[in-house]
């Protein structure tokens, strides 16, 4: 009898002291990604969520690593350096995509009539020698960050769309924005094509001009896109649903903040909370911001067509060998395409 009331008051004791014994254990850390990324305006899914503590709702510390192009992006996620990436796509990106090292997981901005993505400006020198419109551009130099990117491809268009051929125009890859502006007012390139939030300050001195905005050319809601290396969307895709829930708010809380229902630009009752987070990382004040916003998918969907399209481009260019289409590296389980996109997937 006597040992069996010891054991009823061991084991009582042992009850009582379960909850001291789980305040002791250390709480679950939190799980960490590192995001590359670059102060452009519409690169907005990571800092709204993170501002705003969409991460953190889901337990998710986000570390940003800021790069000053694209390429080194997909470099970086590829070699697991960075976990996840937002930029506009490349031909790098593609290559790295087609040998199965990356996955597109949703968009991020693009261009839209009445927004703001990518502009094509003049400097001083070369706007009053004539250089004034787009059809002027033959025989002038244009300063890109990089050879293969989306502002290469925009060149393009403009070639396309004014009539005249890649080799009248002699483009300068500089390697960062910040070196391509430095040119640029410096009167060593005579034009560029550039993300907006980099050049507004300069044009908002007039110290550069605007010779046309890409949205004019180019309607695509997805030229820049958030992405993982194949290792990552296989192994964590627990850790990777969670962030897309928390992106997809920041993306939606941007969208709303910024477009209208009926999706012209209009400023919305979020829009006092985002301007300062967006322009704060854009690093242009919040007037200038909001002069300058790009386009976002509120659920960052992704559109294909013309993603196609520019692979074509960088094919025919000779920046790319790989033959593939968008959605053979769109990773389904956890994209979102736009309803054209299911269809033609679909087929």
């Amino acid at each position: 009898m006597r040992l069996r009331t010891a054991r009823i008051r061991a084991a009582t004791m042992l009850v009582a002291a379960l909850p001291a014994l789980f305040l002791a254990l250390p709480a679950r850390a939190a799980d960490h990604l590192k995001v590359g990324t670059s102060h452009i305006s519409g690169y907005a899914g990571v800092p709204v969520a993170l501002a705003r503590g969409y991460f953190a709702a889901q337990d998710i510390e986000v570390e940003m690593v800021f790069f000053d192009s694209s390429q080194p992006i997909s470099v970086g996620v590829a070699s697991g350096d960075i976990d996840l990436g937002v930029s506009g796509s490349s031909a790098g990106f593609y290559t790295l995509a087609a040998q199965g090292q990356l996955r597109i997981l949703a968009s991020s901005a693009g261009e839209a009539p009445g927004f703001d993505g990518m502009l094509a400006v003049a400097g001083e020198k070369a706007w009053r020698a004539g250089l004034q419109s787009p059809k002027d551009l033959p025989g002038h130099t244009i300063g890109i960050t990089q050879i293969g990117t989306a502002l290469h491809y925009t060149i393009g268009l403009m070639a396309e769309k004014y009539g005249f051929p890649m080799s009248a125009v002699a483009v300068k890859p500089l390697q960062s924005n910040f070196n391509v502006l430095s040119a640029l007012l410096g009167g060593t390139v005579d034009a560029a094509v550039m993300p907006v939030s980099p050049v507004q300050p300069a044009l908002t001195k007039g110290d550069i001009h605007t010779l046309v905005e890409m949205s004019a050319l180019w309607h695509h809601s997805a030229g820049s896109v958030l992405f993982t290396s194949t290792k990552i969307a296989n192994e964590r895709g627990d850790v990777l649903r969670r962030f897309l829930i928390a992106y997809r708010q920041g993306m939606k809380d941007f969208h709303d903040a910024f477009t209208a229902p009926d999706g012209q630009r209009r400023d919305g009752p979020l829009a006092p909370a985002i301007l300062p987070i967006m322009a704060d990382f854009a690093r242009v004040t919040p007037e200038e911001f909001d002069h300058t916003t790009p386009y976002a998918d509120a659920q960052g969907r992704i559109e294909t067509a013309d993603m196609d399209r520019q692979i074509a481009w960088y094919r025919a260019q000779g920046l790319m060998k790989a033959d593939i289409r968008v959605a053979d590296i769109v990773d389904a389980r956890y994209a979102i395409l736009m309803p054209q996109d299911e269809t033609t997937t679909a087929k």
